[in-house]
């Protein structure tokens, strides 16, 4: 409990380093490199729109969180039948496109503005660069909470295999090709605790991009770029909730932890809009230090992203026992997959 709370604590702070970050940036942008909003700027049409999207995507943000976590009381839809299977490899799809479509590409767009200085952000990919360490942050992070978890309460391990196995064993998940393999652990109440680590994990990466979108959103006085982004970060938190939604529905929280988790994924981007209202008289898309931290906390995001859907989500599934047993379940999730990633993809036209 302890440690989900200071796992969603850090998106709090790093909305506290960006804002102090942009607000004392406004000198440092020059005229080449002002707010470019043409003849579409318009800031009381501009704050409507921005309300328009606070709700919309609030109400968005629940309803695809939420719907897993509903599907208890449809049988077909539980966690042990073979839609879930599909409807979450869908929802693995959208996950990836999302670093590799939308955030990182976002990075890239930060980190190699003309408004930077040449050197040294043209001269190094730090986006790539950032993503990586990022990926192999998270890989850490997942290892070192299983050791942890695993060495610290090991009667609860234990107790959940008796509570929701009766007490028999089952094999150990074997992962992929490259090594990922659970040696030694057996019964579902590890599997718990993994589902749990990786619930945790996922949701963070998600709510720093959700916070990145949501203040350039709100700092924006453009009309004309805030209209098409309401439907398409609609679309965008409804997915995505899905997908975060199954992990939490398999990590089998309590109703507190279940609420705290929703929230923090459902509020983050209106906060950020909100946020952004509230800054925009100081904030600059293209000032240095906005660019620097929003590019950097992008390709964060996008390694733990890439990492949590191509590691924890699709090759934990399709190189699990359930999906290897049938080919023709393997067909129908690797269709979802692409159909996914594919959805989400089309969206980086607008958002």
């Amino acid at each position: 409990m302890a440690s989900t709370v200071k796992i969603h604590a850090i998106p709090l702070l790093l909305i506290t380093l960006l804002a102090s970050a942009v607000a004392g940036a406004e000198d440092q942008t020059s005229t080449e490199c002002s707010n470019s909003g043409g003849t579409c700027l318009d800031k009381s049409k501009a704050l409507k729109f921005k309300l328009i999207a606070i709700a919309s995507i609030l109400i968005a943000s629940l309803a695809g969180v939420l719907l897993p976590l509903f599907t208890r009381s449809i049988p077909a839809l539980q966690p042990d039948k073979n839609p879930f299977s599909v409807v979450k490899a869908f929802a693995s799809g959208v996950i990836l496109a999302t670093g590799y479509m939308h955030v990182l590409p976002d990075s890239f767009d930060c980190l190699n503005s003309p408004c930077l200085p040449e050197t040294p952000w043209r001269k190094f990919p730090f986006a790539t660069f950032v993503a990586m360490l990022s990926a192999v942050a998270t890989l850490m992070v997942d290892s070192f909470s299983m050791s942890y978890y695993r060495k610290q309460f090991p009667r609860q391990v234990a107790e959940e295999e008796a509570k929701i196995n009766g007490g028999s064993e089952m094999l150990g998940h074997v992962g992929h090709g490259h090594g990922k393999v659970e040696e030694g652990v057996c019964g579902k109440g590890s599997n718990l605790i993994r589902h749990r680590v990786v619930a945790q994990v996922l949701e963070l990466g998600i709510v720093v991009h959700s916070v990145v979108i949501g203040l350039s959103m709100g700092a924006s006085d453009n009309p004309c770029t805030i209209r098409p982004l309401i439907a398409a970060l609609c679309f965008h938190q409804l997915f995505e909730g899905m997908g975060l939604g199954g992990c939490i529905l398999q990590a089998e929280y309590g109703i507190k932890m279940k609420a705290i988790m929703v929230f923090f994924f459902s509020f983050t981007t209106p906060f950020g809009i909100a946020l952004g209202i509230g800054l925009s008289n100081v904030y600059s898309d293209n000032s240095p230090t906005a660019l620097i931290v929003v590019g950097l906390l992008n390709a964060c995001s996008a390694g733990l992203l890439n990492y949590m859907a191509l590691v924890e989500l699709l090759a934990s599934d399709f190189m699990g026992s359930k999906l290897q047993a049938s080919v023709k379940l393997q067909i129908w999730s690797y269709s979802a997959v692409l159909l996914g990633a594919g959805g989400m993809s089309l969206m980086a036209k607008w958002a």
